[in-house]
């Protein structure tokens, strides 16, 4: 399964006008819903921006953390993870590997041998056009943004069943769709 998991403002956007994401930060509650949903995933697809986001995982220091943070980091560290990217030679960060485009048939071939997520909605686009993602994990902050980065381009287009929500406190709002065939 092809899984594209997204923190989004209510308005629909990863990261604001200035490419800021700072508002998305989930609280413990959200990160441990998160750590559940995560768990199961084998591979980590990744953009070269996504990738510089989240290399974060590979170096930072848990000696001040909360368990939830560092059940988070052992869950990305010890998945594999796929880079797209034509600029970047090398990873730094282990169980990485660089590919210079990203290619449908590789990743249906990953999906026979488990669980996959695609991060940042630009690689999620290639995925959704070319049919492979089954699953939308969308968390939906209390915040409205006024632009930026986009959550799905326009020229996407996915019909989607809802299969499960979850409120949170904070305000977040987990929505669980799967694509249909």
């Amino acid at each position: 399964m092809l899984v594209y998991s997204v923190i989004a403002s209510l308005d629909g956007y990863t990261n604001d006008a200035e490419g800021r994401f700072d508002w998305a930060e989930p609280d413990e509650e959200v990160l441990a819903f998160v750590n559940d949903q995560e768990r199961g995933i084998g591979t980590y697809l990744y953009g070269r921006r996504m990738y510089e986001t989240m290399v974060y995982w590979e170096t930072v220091s848990l000696a001040d953390e909360p368990a939830v943070v560092r059940d988070y980091t052992g869950i990305w560290r010890s998945a594999d993870k796929v880079v797209y990217s034509t600029t970047l030679k090398a990873a730094c960060s282990a169980r990485t590997r660089i590919e210079p485009r990203f290619d449908p048939e590789t990743v249906r071939a990953l999906k026979q041998q488990g669980d996959v997520s695609v991060g940042g909605p630009g690689l999620a686009a290639s995925a959704i056009r070319a049919g492979l993602v089954d699953e939308f994990h969308v968390f939906v902050t209390p915040m409205v943004v006024g632009g930026g980065t986009a959550v799905f381009p326009d020229s996407v287009r996915a019909r989607l069943d809802l299969v499960d929500q979850h409120r949170f406190a904070s305000g977040f709002i987990f929505l669980r769709y799967h694509a249909h065939d």
